[in-house]
């Protein structure tokens, strides 16, 4: 009874603040060149997908492609990864209507279904969200929300009360290492009290919110990628980086997840204080003397070799959604400069610079994606996630005025 009560108390207090959301919404005036480039997109896209499609053995999942080497790397459906490329399929479908996108999609979600009883992950929002609940939006299902639902279940067991978060990576029974991407994974949660009706998967999301706000932040709204706690008494073991320059850099993905986590939390609990970090991840992103001129970041902002480090269209194209999101949420001076600079970013990612020539890149849409530079792994390459947030990305701004 209490979960009953505490879910349509949460849905009164939307209901609220979608009126009042409404009454102050914002109008962007949008490029119209830009909007010709993005419909030319998503059919380039669409054929792109086609050759990507032809090239991948039926039972496995695209990761990435080397152009050096015009090798496609692949996965099972356990990678992080794998919901992406269905997710990425549905987001086409939505613009082109082209059934043999869905078609495809709706294959790989046969063989992504088994992942919702995974409990070995903390990755299942990217997996099962990206994925299944894409489709649901697009064609609901009581299939999809079973599986969704369990998927929500999974991810809850790897929360731990005494740390007051989700478990990222495991590791030795001494460490339990928590990661910024893991914000990534708290909208599936969220999708899950709404379907339930059980406010346990919003209480876990709030605490693993409330616990990254507290110690994965630096004064200066900067992330830690990584924070390992004492999984006896939830206190702070260390903080460091996995995939960042260095302990104390800003690793420009890990920036980005969460200026998307922290939009996301804001929208599903109309909680200000998530607003607000939102709001102060997105001024050290846009604010920092080397974030370039096209928006595109480096693959980390304190980088050593800048101003000849590698750029990350992945870290852009997430920044570029997460800010077409903020934009409607935030003052009006603060939202005409999340919607510029999400403006910019979507044009140039569709530039010859980031967005492959057609026929080209293993299918793959765009181009300089930086997965894991320390670990020299996919370094320069196309990746699944940014074409996923770069479809998304660009379908949001299409529909700015829309919602």
């Amino acid at each position: 009874m209490k979960y009953r009560l505490a879910f349509f108390t949460t849905i009164v207090y939307s209901i609220a603040f979608c009126f009042a959301a409404a009454a102050q919404h914002t109008s962007f005036r949008q490029d119209k060149l830009l909007l010709q480039t993005i419909s030319k997109n998503f059919k380039d896209a669409d054929a792109q997908y086609k050759v990507l499609m032809k090239d991948l053995p039926p039972d496995r999942f695209p990761k990435t492609y080397d152009p050096n080497t015009e090798k496609l790397e692949t996965s099972n459906s356990g990678w992080w990864c794998s919901g992406f490329y269905p997710g990425t399929l549905f987001n086409l479908y939505r613009q082109t209507k082209d059934e043999i996108l869905k078609t495809e999609a709706n294959r790989m979600l046969a063989l992504l279904e088994k992942e919702q009883y995974n409990k070995n992950t903390h990755d299942l929002g990217f997996m099962m969200y990206c994925s299944f609940g894409n489709a649901e939006k697009i064609e609901p299902q009581q299939k999809y929300k079973e599986t969704l639902i369990n998927s929500a279940k999974s991810l809850s067991t790897r929360f731990s009360p005494k740390v007051g978060c989700i478990k990222s990576w495991d590791s030795k029974p001494a460490d339990y290492v928590v990661i910024i991407d893991n914000m990534m994974n708290l909208e599936l949660l969220f999708w899950a009290t709404k379907a339930t009706g059980d406010s346990s998967f919003y209480k876990i999301a709030v605490s693993h919110a409330n616990t990254t706000m507290k110690n994965h932040f630096r004064p200066d709204y900067s992330s830690y990628h990584v924070i390992n706690y004492n999984p006896e008494t939830g206190a702070v073991q260390q903080k460091r980086t996995a995939q960042g320059a260095a302990d104390e850099s800003a690793w420009a993905r890990g920036q980005a997840w969460g200026l998307y986590g922290f939009t996301v939390m804001y929208r599903e609990t109309k909680d200000k204080k998530y607003l607000d970090q939102a709001r102060h991840i997105a001024s050290f992103i846009l604010q920092n003397p080397n974030l370039p001129k096209d928006k595109i970041p480096y693959w980390d902002f304190n980088a050593p070799n800048i101003p000849d480090a590698l750029r990350d269209a992945s870290a852009a194209a997430i920044m570029a959604s997460a800010l077409l999101e903020l934009c409607r949420y935030s003052n009006q001076k603060d939202n005409q400069l999340y919607f510029n600079t999400a403006q910019t970013i979507l044009q140039t990612l569709s530039s010859p610079a980031y967005k492959a020539k057609p026929g080209t890149n293993g299918g793959f849409i765009l181009e300089h994606s930086v997965g894991n530079l320390p670990g020299k792994s996919e370094v320069d390459v196309s990746l699944t996630y940014a074409d996923y947030y770069f479809t998304e990305a660009m379908l949001r701004y299409q529909n700015i005025n829309k919602q």
